[in-house]
């Protein structure tokens, strides 16, 4: 069973973009005879017929046709780089925020508004969010990354500065509540906190009550491949999202979505791209209507020794302790071995050494991949308490895990 994110009459007169990015990827070389059956898309049953497009496979595309905007700047951006390795994505100047505008008004004219995604080293991020806040007419505080000594002072600043909009990662916006509650500082002005580039986190719920009990959350859904997908607002679930218009999104028979853009401004030939996402699409609480709903990624299976470790089971199985507030894997491999796995926790209160060592016990007996990997050495996978996890210093972002070369 598949199903689409819009209606054929909505949908199918807007297809001609779709068939101009296929006629595009029939051009590419490594691509063009997975195209050579498919000729015509009129429907959405023969986008459906399309095969789907993979990262490598877009960035093949990509390397190959290097599309430059219409007008203004062609802007390239890093795509990927928090696991894997960095490749790079295009997008005009506006970063098609005019679309997001259009359907989604998180901000407005009398916000002042700090952006916090990091802004160098060719993350997209920041920039969509000055756009957004642009098309919004805020005050904008573009500030970027943050050292751990310098959060007081600028809470401080943005208190006196009556900040009411603060935007960022999950990971970045757990790192600035965070401290804000430990020192005991609130901002009693915070009304709106954006978000965009990884799932919402529970823990914020907790700490933006304590720091800023005014703030609701406002999220956003996409990569740099596909630029904004859907938004969601404070009355939606935090996994569920409105898709834009111009984004048409499938979902297959094995919950994998993909995304069609139907944008004829946009620059990277986005024809049925999987971005390794599974979801589904329902009716939201908000009584908006249908939206897409995340259900998580398929892509967080990693192979250690020839079998699968299920990432996000063994992550949520850390944050459930008392006191845990985000845990990490890191894998450790030795000539494409690998040679251990490490279950970094950000921890307090009730959790110490012994409790590590109990979830480390609870861990190999239950999980069969890490019992039989590791049957033979055991001391390969341990449970370390630790005052920082692994980040992405280019975006944020800190993934669930972690592959590292032992040198």
């Amino acid at each position: 069973m598949t199903a689409f994110s819009l209606t054929a009459p909505a949908a199918e007169p807007r297809l001609p973009v779709a068939q101009h990015n296929l006629r595009l990827l029939k051009t590419v070389p490594g691509l063009a005879s997975r195209y050579a059956d498919h000729d015509k898309l009129l429907t959405l049953d023969d986008v459906a017929a399309v095969p789907p497009l993979a990262k490598d496979d877009l960035n093949v595309a990509l390397a190959h046709l290097e599309p430059k905007a219409r007008q203004g700047a062609t802007w390239l951006f890093q795509s990927g780089g928090s696991t894997g390795a960095p490749k790079v994505g295009y997008a005009p100047t506006g970063f098609y925020m005019q679309g997001v505008w259009d359907h989604w008004k998180a901000l407005d004219r009398d916000d002042v508004f700090v952006n916090a995604w990091g802004a160098g080293r060719m993350w997209g991020a920041h920039f969509l969010a000055g756009a957004y806040a642009d098309h919004a007419g805020s005050q904008v505080i573009a500030l970027g990354s943050v050292t751990a000594d310098e959060y007081a002072d600028w809470l401080s600043f943005f208190h006196t500065r009556q900040v009411t909009a603060l935007g960022g990662t999950p990971s970045v916006l757990r790192l600035w509540f965070a401290n804000a509650r430990a020192a005991g500082l609130e901002l009693p002005h915070l009304r709106k906190v954006l978000w965009l580039g990884e799932a919402w986190h529970s823990a914020l719920d907790d700490d933006i009550a304590a720091v800023a009990p005014h703030a609701q959350r406002w999220g956003m859904f996409g990569s740099t491949e596909t630029w904004v997908v859907g938004t969601n607002s404070p009355q939606c679930p935090p996994d569920c999202f409105h898709t834009l218009p111009e984004q048409l999104v499938h979902v297959g028979g094995d919950e994998l979505l993909d995304f069609t853009t139907l944008n004829p401004d946009m620059l990277n030939p986005v024809l049925r791209y999987q971005t390794g996402d599974a979801g589904e699409l329902v009716d939201c609480p908000c009584g908006g209507g249908q939206v897409m709903r995340v259900l998580g990624r398929r892509d967080s299976v990693v192979q250690v020794r020839g079998l699968g470790l299920h990432v996000d089971d063994i992550i949520a199985a850390a944050e459930r302790q008392p006191g845990v507030s985000r845990a990490q894997i890191v894998i450790t491999e030795q000539r494409g071995r690998a040679a251990a796995v490490t279950l970094l926790v950000l921890a307090g209160g009730d959790f110490d050494t012994d409790a590590a060592g109990r979830l480390r016990q609870e861990l190999l007996s239950s999980t069969f991949t890490l019992s039989t990997a590791f049957l033979h050495d055991p001391q390969s996978f341990q449970v370390r308490i630790t005052d920082s996890l692994i980040a992405n210093d280019r975006t944020g972002k800190t993934a669930n895990f972690v592959q590292r070369e032992q040198q």
